[in-house]
């Protein structure tokens, strides 16, 4: 079956989110003196990521906001009773820090270009609007995606299928016409794949084995593989080596 397009998932697929949110924490927990607290700065990083990941969680279940979940953040790494102007004042702090370290990996933009007339894209993404469309902007690629929708606005967040059905309506397209692109092999592989979606899983670090990370369709090491995969020019890129 044809497909028609592309979307893409945003932090960790086309954004280092993962190294702009380590480096940004590094510089802004050095800035505010919190680093004593901790053996080294990679257990304060360690301890950031491990409640940030518990807050998201509950943001996904529907038991916090988006912006509740940010204050929430910060209110238990710091152990402290903040109010939300509080925690938004440290929060914003921070984000001048993880902006500054803001990247693209290097194979999106060959990969984008080299997709641009041959399929349509979008972006769906378990943030908020806000925050992807001035990431995007930043970045210089906002004007590639023809939609972008986010988990705050669409009151859904992927693995659910309504996630990825709403970003199929948005580009008035069968699920079965259009790819999904993302890191995360439960949220974004398995997600899209049960939502009918051609699912495309990019595993860049090799994290996870065969037997023991569940994958959608295809596997990839690197956006390079995945003209090949939608059938488009297969100059750019070479052949899977996880499918």
């Amino acid at each position: 079956m044809s497909i028609h397009a592309v979307v893409w998932d945003v932090d960790d697929t086309l954004f280092d989110y993962t190294t702009a949110d380590r480096e940004g924490m590094r510089s802004h927990l050095a800035a505010e003196g919190l680093l004593h607290g901790y053996d080294t700065p990679e257990q304060a990083l360690l301890r950031w990521r491990e409640i940030t990941d518990q807050q998201w969680a509950r943001f996904s279940a529907g038991e916090a906001t988006f912006e509740g979940q940010r204050r929430d953040r910060v209110r238990v790494f710091l152990g402290a009773e903040l109010t939300d102007d509080e925690a938004d004042a440290w929060f914003g702090r921070y984000i001048g820090h993880y902006e500054a370290a803001w990247a693209l990996f290097p194979d999106v933009l060959p990969v984008l270009d080299l997709l641009a007339r041959s399929h349509r894209h979008a972006v769906l993404s378990n943030s908020s609007l806000t925050v992807q469309d001035r990431k995007l902007r930043v970045l210089g690629v906002h004007s590639r995606f023809e939609a972008i929708l986010c988990a705050a606005e669409l009151g859904v967040s992927k693995p659910e299928a309504e996630a990825f059905l709403a970003a199929c309506d948005a580009l008035k397209l069968a699920p079965h016409q259009v790819a999904y692109v993302g890191d995360h092999p439960e949220i974004d592989g398995r997600g899209a794949a049960e939502a009918g979606l051609l699912s495309v899983w990019i595993d860049r670090d090799g994290a996870y084995t065969s037997g023991d990370a569940p994958t959608g369709r295809h596997r990839i090491a690197s956006l390079a593989e995945l003209p090949a995969i939608l059938g488009a020019d297969t100059r750019f890129g070479a052949p899977s080596t996880f499918r």
